[in-house]
């Protein structure tokens, strides 16, 4: 008997031996294919924040607003992708509030919508940010509801803004012609009700997805045509079990002709990072962003630059900004 407990013995503990090399040859695989590389960039001058808006022109990024746990702002400021700087700009002329909208169309920006906590409203106004001159210009008020948490994305020609949240989730899109000055509702939406989802630009194609409504995560993904003003569904983000991109107030960007999400909130802060590739309408897990995991921060891209700043991460607000490397080994030294 004693003998036999022996062999038993050995051969358990060559089976745990056999059982752990396998499991650590294979959790390696993850580490290994997952890419990118995060580094710390200038932190920003003013108090952290989160659900600020955010717009880039050239190598500049523009952002305003936002709210830090007290107070609403609206401030407003560029940060320097060269000099890796931040300077303070002419302030937003509206009421301060959180989670607004932005926009390009050429070489200026447009801000607006949002929300201010201190008079419990929706916002619907909108303004004109000239970089030449350092000047706002009040525009026509938003044509849709008063709300917070759409989407906003400009093209050389027109701004839109969609969906988010006016006391109930929404799912309409409205154009702007800078020319006539006038919103006009634009149909061919096919998808889900939502706020706090996001969008990326890879030439004419805008990409849109993520979100919550009625406490559900978004799945479905959509494709805008900024030639046509068609839209047309693409796969859902949860179609493949590997990938969980669907999450609501992430940040958004592109790099060289990939998309990509980053951050978020899903049942709380999160911090993972997933790449789209048009061509093959795929998703690959990149390394998580390498800081605080967070919610509602703000993103700037010149289409191949890419960085991410601010957000909360339950009621810490933030104030860090980091530069991403998507095809970079990850480096821990950098931060």
């Amino acid at each position: 008997m004693k003998r036999f407990n022996n062999k038993a013995a050995i051969r358990l503990l060559y089976l745990t031996a056999m059982l752990t090399l396998f499991y650590n040859c294979n959790g390696d695989d993850d580490s290994d294919d997952t890419d990118g590389n995060w580094v710390k960039k200038s932190t920003f001058n003013e108090e952290a924040r989160s659900s600020s808006s955010a717009f880039t022109i050239d190598n500049i990024g523009y952002m305003g607003t936002g709210y830090d746990g007290d107070d609403y702002y609206n401030d407003f400021w560029s940060y320097n992708m060269d000099t890796n700087s931040w300077q303070q700009l002419a302030d937003f002329p509206g009421i301060e509030r959180s989670s607004a909208s932005s926009f390009v169309i050429g070489t200026e920006g447009y801000m607006g919508t949002g929300y201010n906590g201190d008079t419990n409203e929706e916002l619907s106004d909108y303004y004109k940010y000239n970089t030449a001159t350092n000047t706002w210009t009040q525009i026509a008020d938003f044509a849709g509801s008063a709300r917070y948490g759409t989407v906003a994305f400009g093209s050389d020609s027109y701004g839109y803004v969609g969906t988010g949240y006016d006391g109930s989730d929404k799912k309409d899109f409205w154009k702007y012609d800078p020319v006539a000055d006038t919103w006009t509702e634009i149909y061919g939406f096919g998808g889900d009700k939502r706020r706090d989802g996001v969008t990326f630009t890879i030439d004419n194609n805008v990409y849109l997805g993520t979100g919550i409504s009625n406490g559900v995560y978004e799945t479905d993904f959509w494709v805008f045509d900024l030639d046509t003003e068609e839209w047309t569904q693409l796969e859902d983000i949860d179609e493949d079990d590997d990938d969980y991109v669907e999450r609501s107030n992430a940040v958004a960007f592109t790099i060289d002709g990939k998309g990509y999400v980053a951050c978020g909130e899903y049942g709380g802060s999160i911090d993972t990072v997933y790449e789209y590739t048009p061509s093959t309408e795929s998703w690959v897990e990149k390394t998580e962003f390498e800081l605080y995991a967070r919610r509602d921060a703000i993103a700037f891209t010149n289409g191949s630059r890419a960085f991410v700043a601010l957000g909360r991460n339950g009621t810490l607000y933030l104030d860090d900004n980091m530069e991403f490397f998507p095809n970079a080994e990850q480096d821990d030294d950098d931060n």
